[in-house]
């Protein structure tokens, strides 16, 4: 096969074959079947510019954590040479900060980069390119011996339970390791002690440090797992995700302790979330992400009352109210999230708003810009109505 480069999305036998094999993608497909009449096709050969924040919203008190344009591109090589020929653009020039002591939810989409900007923020991948400032030192620019002196101030909880505990060691063994990794000079005898100090307070029995992973339910894996990134006595926690894999009612029991540990020891954390209902209830304030990029930012009661942008207001409608009598009113959106491979030019969103106007949403790539205190918002018409709507049972109604 000739090493020639290609396109992504230049037809089906084209489309990304180094992770597709050659076959078109549903979000693709679905991107294939837009409203044309309403809106513009996606031209494949467009190119995406990062995101623009001319002031980083760093929420009120002490910054703790400051992003500034951070971008992730996961290179896609093809043929014998490996040549890159194509990037997944997974976080996009994003800025943000998070003040000490808060907790800044971070909600989106499946493939939004959620998790993609936690893991760069503790440089568990590295990043393309930016700033991340922790206590004003850029955690980019250390070695690693200054970057695991580092680590001890940072840490993450992990989405899985089940897959983030090694299976062949102890309980006792899991949360004692990041002791004996940074702090060498404890003794057997100390570390025992210290972590009976942290399963005692992550709410499990010091009894339990001799059982294995295998042992526990769900919820008392999460706390072993939180028990661990406690150990080095951290200041920031990144929280991928931490009840996703967790029963509604264990769910609450492990959030409730997070927020007891936040009031103890003064945490600062980074929750990464699906469930728009825990982040409403654990958050300061609360970013929305979208294919790489930051379409929201506000606080929690501003964001929840009156979202400024159309896709926070499509997942807001998606929430399920507890009371049969309410009726609400869902935004539909058309198609499905489009691929990081090639992102939309302008606006990323500009393929399923409903408000979309063309063609400076298809040409321009709108700011992170305050609009009102504090309420950020990436969009060229943002707090604008939105146009009535059918649902699937032809059902129409007037959306806020």
């Amino acid at each position: 096969m000739p090493d020639t480069p290609f396109i992504p999305g230049d037809g089906d036998a084209k489309l990304a074959p180094a992770i597709t094999g050659g076959l078109p993608t549903p979000a693709d497909q679905t991107a294939r079947q837009r409203d044309r009449d309403a809106k513009p096709a996606h031209d494949p050969r467009e190119q995406s510019a990062p995101q623009t924040t001319p002031v980083v919203p760093l929420g009120k008190g002490e910054p703790l954590l400051v992003v500034r344009d951070l971008r992730k591109y996961f290179p896609v090589k093809r043929g014998v040479l490996a040549r890159v020929v194509a990037n997944v653009k997974a976080v996009d020039g994003i800025s943000f900060g998070v003040a000490r002591g808060e907790t800044l939810g971070l909600v989106g989409e499946s493939g939004s980069g959620k998790t993609t900007v936690g893991r760069c923020i503790l440089r568990l991948i590295e990043p393309t390119s930016g700033r991340i400032e922790f206590e004003n030192t850029n955690v980019l620019d250390l070695d690693s011996g200054d970057l695991r002196r580092m680590r001890r101030n940072m840490q993450i909880v992990f989405q899985d339970p089940y897959a983030s505990l090694n299976p062949r060691m102890t309980v006792g063994a899991i949360v004692g390791e990041p002791l004996a990794i940074h702090f060498g000079e404890l003794g057997a005898s100390e570390r025992a002690d210290r972590v009976a100090q942290l399963l005692e307070k992550v709410g499990l029995s010091p009894d339990y440090r001799k059982r294995y992973p295998h042992e526990f339910s769900g919820g008392q894996r999460q706390r072993i797992g939180v028990a661990r990134a406690l150990a080095t006595n951290p200041k920031f926690l990144v929280l991928d995700e931490p009840v996703s894999a967790l029963d509604v009612s264990v769910q609450a029991q492990v959030v409730n302790l997070l927020q007891d540990l936040q009031d103890e020891l003064g945490l600062t954390y980074l929750f990464i979330a699906h469930d728009l209902s825990v982040v409403e209830h654990i958050s300061t304030r609360v970013a929305v992400m979208y294919l790489g990029k930051v379409m929201e930012l506000a606080g929690r009661g501003a964001l929840y009352e009156d979202p400024l942008h159309p896709y926070t207001k499509a997942l807001l409608s998606a929430v399920p109210v507890p009371d049969p009598a309410v009726k609400k009113t869902r935004i539909l959106l058309k198609g499905d999230i489009p691929t990081p491979l090639n992102p939309p030019s302008g606006c990323v969103f500009h393929t399923r708003c409903p408000i979309a106007q063309f063609p400076i949403c298809s040409a321009e790539v709108p700011p992170l810009v305050e609009h009102k205190p504090g309420h950020f918002a990436a969009c060229h018409f943002a707090g604008e109505s939105l146009p009535a709507t059918t649902d699937p049972e032809g059902l129409t109604a007037t959306l806020p």
